[in-house]
């Protein structure tokens, strides 16, 4: 049985009752962020119970010494961790000398709120504490998106049957660890402390990567909405910590609000002697706009996020809090302002994966991003991994690759690999392809072409290098072949001629081919700067040529289908629903040795191939082939249900497709994997989005032209969605019986509506 204690709401994630139980996993689900820093929803107050501590700046990272039990050559030496930063939120709270702990009173009326629509996090509760005292308490907290280096905390507490002396601590901490910290080291090292009035300042750096960032806090009291001017009684310093001391009278009824600004300042965007000046003006800032303004002006920015980004569902209030969860944290993870960043698959809201960036980015994320907000955003995307190019011709390199062969890492911070599992770091090479796919994607999407000759060429020539050099010519086949991989499906390892591997080798090596004959008819200045820089002859895309001309891929006479790998049908081909539902789910049931041995899928594999090459195959050999595979995938990825949706209503199961959306909308919320109290799924919440618009929907792009099959799930009245298709944003609203079609911009579009051609003119609807 999945959790099962989140409200449905069509704007709020809500918890009411408090269990000690699903602390962790609520802390998860309502986190909050702002693109550039986020936070799980820890208390700010003392919590004696368990608890899994989380503050997150974006691109802050630590090169944890990688553990393994002995070394290979080539193995990274490292494994970035995402670090646990330094705290700002904390509030210790003492009432008529008890300290208030929710874990360890008597709790009525609890209750959060994470308000997607405006953007803020609230939680409140009644307390009855051990020396009787009853008090009221209600806590919202919010991340600016104007001014992303500035949170915003108001604590209320009303005393209810007696008045109460209520001391405050507010306090600033460097002295954090990470729970995954290979060898229990600790991170920062303090530099330097700074308090005056009610303003303090931790100055801490990165050991290893001498990232600087200082934590701030700036506090205020307010007694029924009149600022009290207070200073505080008693401040506390060491060399990584302050704490100040407010105490309070509040008599009975009274409101007493606290109110914290408090953030980070780093040296990414600061130069080191100016991080504490630089925060001292983001308070100044907040001070000036006053608590009502930021909010006000946070519930603003998120309106015009929802403009561009929401989908609506009529009928179903699960399917539409999901979908809304999904595009929330997309844009509370990464806006698209800083090129220097990316989309780490937990985002702000755990440290499992290191945070880092991998291939769900290109695969799953970019398309999101496209269609939801300026193509630059998307562009920024593609300029991330151009900037680490040469970063990966080293990758490939210290695994024997020669002249500008590029390997992209698995897992990334700054380019380098630092994944730390070997059947994935060296085996699961299809990201390259992926990486080269979203140029292509973007290109199709977009109609901006210009990327390719400006960054992109030089990124598809390292990828088609790699492919020609990983394949083997094997004279038993007279074919080439790709040994020694692990494809999408993470539970197989270190097979050969995995077919989705082999598959986007040959299209990589096509396509970059293609792209070098373009931009050399078009784009001659670039053709000569990029061929002087890569050194790259006729003869050599000869090779490239012959080994993509010639390449193997496994077949099943039998069944007619693609085989995921060349051993494939050698395994006990037991399906899912044969499986006792005790073994599941097997990646926390069954070794790991059980697990490569079964025919079980983790996520989709060759599905992905016909995925992203849909237009290769016919749908009768789609149909084929997900009968095929589907009832061996076990969809133990968050990457899998939105694929199998996808295609679900391709084939027009709109039942299966349905469950497949409902699993990936809901993955977090109702913890289908048991997980989700080690952070949310950020990056396949971009799949999501795709099981609506390119699921349901049915919307592609075919020779510059959007194109849909819009279905609807039989108890929806209708959903919506926008799409930002070459700077003109057309609405799509699909209903039983008609789909409607309205245009912002200032040309008409054509579309295809199920074939056939349809003109869609600016500020007019157009139904089919």
């Amino acid at each position: 049985m999945n959790q099962d204690y989140i409200k449905p709401d069509n704007w709020s994630i809500i918890e009411e009752g408090f269990d000690l139980e699903r602390v962790k996993s609520s802390e998860s689900l309502f986190s909050i962020g702002n693109g550039a820093m986020g936070q799980r929803a820890n208390f700010e107050e003392f919590y004696s119970g368990n608890t899994f501590q989380g503050s997150y700046i974006a691109g802050i990272y630590y090169p944890d010494k990688t553990k393994v039990g002995w070394w290979k050559n080539g193995y990274p030496e490292y494994f970035a961790k995402v670090l646990n930063a330094p705290v700002w939120i904390g509030i210790l709270i003492e009432i008529n000398g008890e300290t208030l702990d929710i874990a360890a009173c008597k709790l009525t009326n609890f209750r959060r709120e994470l308000n997607m629509k405006e953007g803020w996090y609230n939680r409140s509760f009644s307390a009855t504490l051990n020396k009787g005292i009853e008090i009221d308490v209600n806590v919202r907290r919010f991340l600016s998106l104007d001014l992303d280096e500035l949170g915003v905390i108001k604590y209320e507490i009303t005393p209810k049957n007696n008045d109460a002396t209520i001391v405050f601590k507010p306090y600033l901490d460097a002295g954090v660890h990470n729970e995954d910290a290979n060898w229990e080291e600790k991170f920062w090292e303090p530099l330097e402390t700074q308090h005056k009035n009610n303003e303090a300042f931790v100055v801490a750096r990165t050991f290893k990567t001498h990232f600087e960032v200082a934590t701030y806090m700036h506090n205020s009291i307010f007694i029924n909405n009149e600022n009290q001017n207070a200073e505080p009684t008693f401040v506390d310093t060491t060399s990584d910590k302050v704490v100040f001391t407010y105490e309070q009278l509040v008599s009975k009824g009274q409101n007493v609000a606290f109110q914290k600004l408090g953030g980070y300042t780093v040296s990414m965007n600061h130069a080191a002697a100016e991080l504490i000046p630089a925060a001292q003006k983001v308070i100044q800032q907040g001070l000036a706009l006053g608590y009502d303004t930021l909010l006000q002006n946070q519930i603003d920015a998120w309106a015009k996020i929802w403009e561009m980004s929401d989908i609506t569902i009529d009928g179903d209030v699960k399917a539409q809090q999901g979908i809304r969860f999904n595009i929330f944290q997309l844009n509370q993870t990464y806006l698209g302002k800083d090129s220097r960043l990316n989309i780490g698959p937990k985002g702000f809201t755990g440290e499992k994966y290191g945070g880092s960036t991998y291939w769900d980015t290109e695969a799953y994320c970019i398309p999101f991003y496209m269609a939801t907000k300026d193509q630059q955003v998307a562009r920024n995307l593609l300029a991330y991994r151009y900037n680490q190019l040469d970063k990966a011709i080293e990758n490939a390199e210290k695994l024997g690759f020669k002249n500008g062969a590029a390997l992209y890492p698995m897992v990334t911070m700054n380019g380098e690999e630092c994944h730390n599992e070997w059947e994935i770091t060296f085996e699961e090479i299809h990201r390259n392809g992926a990486i080269a796919f979203a140029v292509f994607n973007y290109y199709r999407f977009t109609g901006d072409y210009s990327y390719i000759p400006e960054k992109g060429l030089e990124v598809l020539i390292g990828i088609a290098r790699f492919w020609h050099q990983r394949a083997t010519f094997s004279t038993y086949r007279n074919q080439y072949v790709i040994l020694g991989v692990t494809g999408p499906n993470e539970y197989e390892n270190n097979v050969n001629n995995n077919f989705y591997t082999n598959y986007i080798a040959k299209w990589c090596i096509d396509y970059t081919i293609e792209q070098i004959e373009k931009v050399k008819q078009e784009y001659a200045s670039d053709f000569v700067r990029i061929m002087s820089k890569v050194k790259l002859e006729p003869t050599e895309i000869l090779h490239w040529k012959k080994v993509a001309d010639h390449m193997y891929f496994p077949y099943s006479e039998e069944h007619d289908v693609y085989l995921q790998q060349d051993g494939f049908l050698d395994k006990e081909l037991v399906k899912v629903h044969d499986l006792d539902k005790s073994q599941r789910p097997i990646n926390q049931k069954w070794s790991w040795d059980r697990i490569l041995r079964s025919p079980y899928i983790k996520q989709a594999d060759t599905l992905q191939g016909f995925y992203f090459f849909e237009d290769h195959f016919t749908r009768e050999q789609l149909e084929k082939h997900f009968d095929f595979y589907e009832p061996f995938t076990v969809h133990e990825s968050s990457l899998s249900p939105c694929v199998h949706s996808i295609q679900a209503a391709n084939l027009g199961r709109m039942e299966q497709a349905y469950t497949f959306y409902l699993r990936t909308s809901r993955l977090d919320l109702d913890d289908y994997n048991k997980e989700v109290e080690e952070g949310l799924h950020i990056t396949s919440m971009a799949g999501t989005w795709m099981s609506i618009v390119e699921g349901f929907g049915g919307m592609r792009v075919k020779n510059d032209t959007l194109h849909f099959e819009p279905r609807i799930p039989k108890d929806w009245n209708g959903y919506s969605f926008k799409i930002n298709f070459r700077n003109q944003i057309l609405k799509v609203a699909v209903h039983q019986n008609e789909t409607n079609f309205t245009l912002e911009g200032e040309t008409a579009i054509s579309v295809f509506v199920n074939g056939k051609e349809v003109l869609v003119e600016p500020n007019s609807l157009v139904t089919v």
